[in-house]
């Protein structure tokens, strides 16, 4: 990686009018909340946990900001606590499972861990797409990868390695031997040399290498143009499944969005998705962080989560549903965890839902 700096490479490369107008816009809104000057380095990795921004370089936590939440159910379950009251311990409770990541995944760093084959959330999507790719109901995942940004994929360990325990990535710079791992496996890196995150280019580029069923994850917090999806599904006649993950702090307005071009949505901490997205939904998959599924589509692509598929792709689009371990209804398996699906008014909420 030549010494410069990021801003730098961004103003150097062809970048789409996307880039210019969105997605370099947010950086910078995001640095200043940072309070960090992108100038100043070459390895920069944003992420979000439990609400807050979290900038890395070098391996190394320098930037957390105040988180908006007060109580996140899958951040208790995967580091095993609750959280402390106050912002400053708040904040450094983040701070410690951010650098946990780093020290056990080698997350942000060339020790980037890329495979695995068993689940680490529930009912998280990457465990979907493993799946999804494994039962052949899509044929490529594009996805996102810390040190590597947009990828392609088409290999189930690789997509839940990549996926497995990242939160919402909004910026990364190019990490050579990540990128190196991820070719080995067979992955493409859409932009290797500045890695950027892209997944409108990622899902053209998947089209490109020949893939007809794709599923495409999207950073709901982000402004990617989700019609844009559906458009280059009718130009190029291939299935894109739209999958919306990271939705904590969505306008009303991209709530709007969300529901309306979207397949499935990870609720996480936003009531704008839970009103608008399940009202709007068919199935609804857990209580706490709800999985909303609004199309046949992406009933179709849960279905390979199911221990009996059918159920799933039998489910009418003019009712609603509800799959979770204490409902009443028919048994099932989604993933190794059981369940139980019933009709249901959506959305049902639940009080361990993130506050």
């Amino acid at each position: 990686m030549h010494s410069s700096t990021v801003f730098h490479i961004l103003y150097e490369q062809e970048i789409t009018d996307y880039w210019i107008h969105t997605q370099l816009m947010e950086l910078k809104e995001i640095c200043e909340l940072l309070n960090i000057d992108p100038e100043g380095f070459t390895d920069l990795h944003i992420t979000r946990n439990f609400s807050s921004f979290v900038a890395v370089s070098e391996g190394k936590v320098i930037a957390v900001t105040d988180p908006r939440m007060k109580h996140c159910p899958l951040f208790s379950m995967l580091y095993k606590k609750n959280m402390p009251s106050g912002t400053k311990g708040l904040k450094q409770a983040i701070q410690k499972a951010v650098e946990s990541k780093i020290e056990q995944f080698g997350s942000f760093t060339p020790r980037r861990q890329l495979i695995r084959n068993d689940i680490a959330v529930p009912f998280g999507a990457s465990e979907m797409m493993m799946y999804a790719l494994r039962e052949k109901n899509i044929d490529a995942a594009v996805t996102v990868c810390d040190g590597a940004g947009t990828v392609v994929a088409n290999e189930p360990s690789l997509v839940q390695g990549i996926g497995a325990r990242m939160n919402g990535l909004f910026y990364t710079t190019p990490i050579p031997e990540v990128i190196s791992k991820i070719e080995h496996q067979g992955g493409k890196v859409v932009f290797p040399e500045h890695a950027q995150i892209d997944q409108i280019a990622g899902l053209k580029a998947a089209v490109r290498k020949g893939y007809k069923k794709i599923a495409v994850t999207i950073n709901g917090f982000t402004n990617e143009d989700l019609s844009l999806i559906q458009k280059i599904e009718k130009d190029f006649s291939v299935t894109a499944v739209c999958i919306i993950v990271c939705t904590t702090g969505v306008t009303e307005e991209r709530g709007d969005l969300i529901a309306q071009f979207s397949d499935l949505v990870w609720a996480c901490g936003s009531a704008s998705v839970r009103t608008k997205a399940g009202r709007v939904s068919i199935l609804q998959i857990t209580l706490a962080i709800p999985v909303f599924v609004l199309t046949e589509k992406g009933l179709n692509f849960v279905s390979s989560y199911c221990s009996d598929p059918d159920i799933i792709t039998g489910l009418s689009p003019e009712k609603q549903y509800l799959i979770a371990k204490n409902a009443h209804g028919t048994p099932l398996t989604m993933g190794t965890y059981s369940a139980y699906l019933t009709e249901s008014r959506l959305p049902v909420r639940s009080p361990r839902e993130p506050k």
